[in-house]
């Protein structure tokens, strides 16, 4: 863009963040008065964006009301945790009745059995699993137990990857990661990955990769490069594990069950536990026996809500009633019908704009290039910014950085007033989305 466009791009986010600080004044003090006990008034890092970030005070269906009384159609589905949709009456239920035989029994409990046999028959490969409260929690018993399994010290992870607050790989490592022995790769080059699996064969335990990085763009893995990680890791003895805390949505059995890809260790979260905390890892039989109590030498994996009766009942309602695999199935179709929709409009507009992703997770992009690594999305961030508010304004809500994942409960009205919307913001943007 040439000064001038510049100039007025700025002028136009300005003015935009300018609208949105008049809106919203009681999310403008909910923000003040949190940072009075903590820091920034800030718990969860991925919330936060400037000037400040909108208070939601409830959610209904598909919907959500902010401080200021607005309401939103959700099109961020709490970053794909909240498949079923705000207070779902099916999940609720269960809840409820949950609470009437008591929280947390301090004990082997009716309901976890049920939930890991009905997880199990989804995911073939993993013959058995243990709960976790987080999907990170999943991840980093996964790589403990791989290092135990193999008794190897080294972790393939892969650039813009995201497994958890102490496990993101975007840009450069953060300085709150774990501190295992990682080596990262770029993600979806199979040259590199099987000569890095090579040149560490004698130390490597296992590869961590999501079939479709999430927080990273929502860029989906190319199936040749899932299948050379199975092949170049049963080659030198390691682990292959798949994160498929996102993906677990895209069929009844994940993205693997849609490949055929057989990892050694998956692991779940989000919604597989009906939307509350909740995390699973699981795998290959001679794999978690290593956790068996009943073996000497055991590992010990605590966790006092590792088995809650809240989330393993609102889990079993959920993948019972909601969540069956037809649900999943008509699900990942609209997804993919949504995203087609986007781009084929921004393709006619000839906009520098485009929606990456797979089934009903998905990530607006301000660029043409073809994406198939975090680097290749790179872009201007005030379009990203302006695209943001401006769907604030319409009534529609999604993530700062342009995540969009379906929930249940979004319908033809709701898709149809997205694609209203996004025709609006490129009518009114068109300056700066030109090819």
């Amino acid at each position: 863009m040439n000064a001038p466009t510049l100039a007025g791009l700025d002028r136009a986010l300005s003015e935009a963040r300018a609208r949105y600080v008049a809106a919203n004044p009681r999310s403008a003090s909910q923000l003040a008065a949190a940072d009075l006990a903590m820091p920034g008034g800030n718990t969860r890092s991925v919330l936060f964006y400037d000037p400040f970030p909108l208070a939601m005070s409830r959610g209904e269906g598909t919907f959500l009301w902010d401080a200021d009384g607005h309401r939103y159609v959700d099109f961020l589905g709490e970053f794909t945790a909240g498949l079923y949709g705000h207070s779902s009456p099916v999940i609720r239920k269960a809840v409820i009745e949950a609470l009437d035989d008591g929280i947390n029994l301090g004990g082997h409990n009716l309901l976890e059995e049920r939930l890991a046999r009905m997880i199990s028959e989804r995911f073939p490969a993993m013959d058995k699993l243990r709960f976790t409260n987080s999907g990170t929690e999943a991840n980093l018993m996964a790589i403990a137990l791989a290092k135990a399994a193999t008794a190897r010290s080294r972790i393939m992870v892969f650039t813009g990857a995201y497994h958890g607050s102490v496990l993101t790989f975007g840009g450069s490592p953060s300085p709150v990661n774990v501190p295992h022995d990682f080596i990262i790769a770029p993600y979806n080059d199979v040259a590199e990955a099987r000569r890095l699996i090579e040149a560490h064969r004698a130390e490597l335990a296992a590869v961590l990769v999501e079939p479709m990085l999430g927080a990273g763009g929502c860029i989906p893995a190319e199936p040749g490069f899932l299948s050379a990680l199975r092949e170049a890791t049963s080659e030198v003895g390691a682990l292959l594990i798949l994160d498929e805390v996102m993906t677990s949505r895209l069929s009844a059995g994940g993205r693997q069950r849609l490949l055929g890809i057989a990892p050694d260790l998956t692991t779940l979260g989000k919604y597989m536990g009906g939307g509350l905390s909740f995390g699973a890892f699981g795998g290959r039989d001679d794999l978690l026996a290593l956790f068996d109590p009943r073996r000497p030498g055991a590992l010990g994996h605590a966790g006092t809500f590792n088995n809650n009766v809240l989330s393993m009942a609102a889990g079993i309602a959920g993948l019972t009633e909601l969540f069956t695999p037809q649900a999943a199935e008509a699900l990942t179709a609209r997804g993919d019908a949504l995203r087609h929709r986007v781009n084929t409009l921004c393709a006619g507009r000839r906009a520098t704009m485009q929606t990456t992703g797979l089934g009903s997770v998905m990530n607006v992009h301000f660029t043409s290039a073809t994406i198939r690594r975090p680097e290749d999305a790179a872009c201007d961030p005030r379009l990203r910014d302006l695209f943001f508010f401006d769907m604030v304004e319409e009534g529609i809500y999604l993530a700062r950085r342009g995540l969009i994942a379906l929930m249940l409960t979004i319908g033809e009205g709701e898709e149809d007033a997205l694609m209203a919307a996004v025709e609006r913001f490129l009518d009114r943007r068109a300056e700066w989305l030109a090819a």
